[in-house]
């Protein structure tokens, strides 16, 4: 069965609301660009992100086994590519980049393998991980809630329960208490809104359960938020968005206004732009995502988009980075080093104009299991997990460019993107097409 993931989501919201070119309202002129771009300062927190579930492998009984299990996904999910036995090696690989952020989750079906029995295994394999990644010089970035729970916990009926939000935050407050002391960012769901699409593709909820699964999210993401700052003052929580070119409002708007005051940071994930001149000449095609159109400017656009809905407000891009199929070169030509280097440009510039830009994380450090599918492939080192059963950790031309970047700071000043900025982008609707990006000559 063709697999529906987070980014098919994106994409296809994108189409069905991109035609209409929805946006925030007009905004002031765009700053003239300058001949120069600064660095992001020494402050500045240049991570990886990976999952979970998506890259340890020996996984539990849990929501998503059994949907693999059933037969819903493309392919099997073997071991992913064992983050559980190369967990060290894979951070000394970040550490090696020069990053100062690695993103993990902490899996619930893992550490309550059973209703009320926690398993002091599954939690000492999370303590080795963190105080790895501690030990090397990076921060911390816990996930509570990536998109899997328990096998008992879908049993009893999943996000359909209202019980379910008990259940949930005692998971929570016990990986909070356990891990505080480290100092973590925090993540409590991951991009909310397709959590709640990939539940119903998969069987988890009904349609009419979508309301009740969001406020129930949210007051999940409420309690755990005052847990973490009474056991960890000064910590940062967010609940990162799977930002949607030109209808990011409509679809992820209400979730977070619903949980506004109490986010420290807006944590954005941000993959593809669009333009009427891209979706014309090659219509994209959710089904194929190493085919859909990347604007790396569309990372500037994105956050105006919250600098503006939320001014003053820290921003944190929490996922970026590009898909290629089964690790080939993509055939428009553009490589991982690339798009990297064009991104970091905009995000410099996005600093530059005043955005209060905290940090960066690219997905991931490798490839994983892509919800149902190996064959999209995301990470700075290639993994081929149906193919190599060594699972060879092998560099794309991304690792030599962001070990550079995490180094200077960015990209050197007199930088020009490889890539002009898209005639009329949708990213941020009208408002991203009336005053468009330039570089300047």
């Amino acid at each position: 069965m063709d697999p529906w993931n987070r980014r098919r989501f994106l994409t296809t919201g994108a189409l069905a609301a991109g035609a209409l070119t929805l946006g925030t309202g007009p905004v002031a002129a765009r700053p003239a660009p300058p001949l120069e771009v600064a660095p992001l300062g020494p402050g500045f927190l240049w991570g990886v992100a990976s999952s979970g579930f998506q890259s340890e492998g020996h996984a539990p009984d849990s929501n998503w086994t059994r949907y693999i299990a059933a037969g819903k996904t493309e392919d099997p999910y073997h071991d992913s590519v064992d983050f559980y036995s190369r967990f060290r090696s894979d951070i000394a690989l970040a550490a090696q980049l020069g990053v100062r952020v690695y993103r993990i989750g902490i899996e619930w079906a893992r550490v309550q393998p059973r209703p009320g029995e926690w398993d002091e295994a599954g939690f000492q394999f999370y303590d080795e991980v963190v105080g790895a990644i501690s030990a090397a010089g990076m921060r911390p970035m816990l996930t509570l809630d990536h998109w899997v729970y328990p096998g008992w916990q879908a049993e009893r009926g999943g996000w359909r329960r209202a019980g379910m939000v008990d259940d949930w935050l005692a998971n929570a407050r016990t990986v909070v208490d356990r891990y505080a002391a480290a100092e973590p960012l925090w993540i409590t769901f991951n991009e909310p809104a397709a959590y709640l699409m990939n539940e119903v593709r998969y069987g988890g909820i009904g349609v009419g359960d979508i309301p009740a699964m969001q406020e129930r999210m949210a007051l999940a993401h409420d309690a755990a938020y005052d847990h973490i700052h009474r056991v960890q003052p000064g910590a940062m929580v967010s609940s990162n968005v799977a930002y949607i070119p030109a209808a990011d409002d409509m679809i992820n708007g209400a979730f977070v206004d619903r949980i506004e005051a109490r986010l420290d940071y807006i944590g954005i994930d941000y993959y593809y732009g669009f333009s009427p001149h891209s979706v014309l000449t090659q219509f994209p095609d959710p089904a194929k995502l190493w085919t859909l159109s990347l604007q790396a400017e569309g990372i500037y656009y994105a956050l105006d988009h919250y600098a503006r809905r939320f001014p003053g407000k820290a921003l944190y891009i929490v996922e970026n980075s590009m898909p290629t199929e089964n690790g080939r070169p993509r055939a428009d030509g553009y490589t991982r080093a690339d798009l990297l280097r064009d991104t970091v440009y905009w995000l410099q510039r996005a600093a530059a104009d005043g955005m209060n830009l905290m940090g960066y994380n690219y997905w991931s450090l490798t490839d994983n299991y892509e919800w149902g599918s190996y064959t999209p492939r995301f990470g700075l080192y290639t993994v081929d997990v149906l193919g190599d059963p060594a699972l060879t950790r092998r560099p794309t031309d991304a690792v030599a460019a962001y070990t550079a970047i995490t180094r200077q700071g960015g990209v050197p000043g007199d930088y020009r993107p490889t890539r002009a900025p898209a005639a009329c982008s949708i990213v941020d609707g009208l408002s991203s097409c009336a005053d468009q990006l330039t570089v300047p000559r």
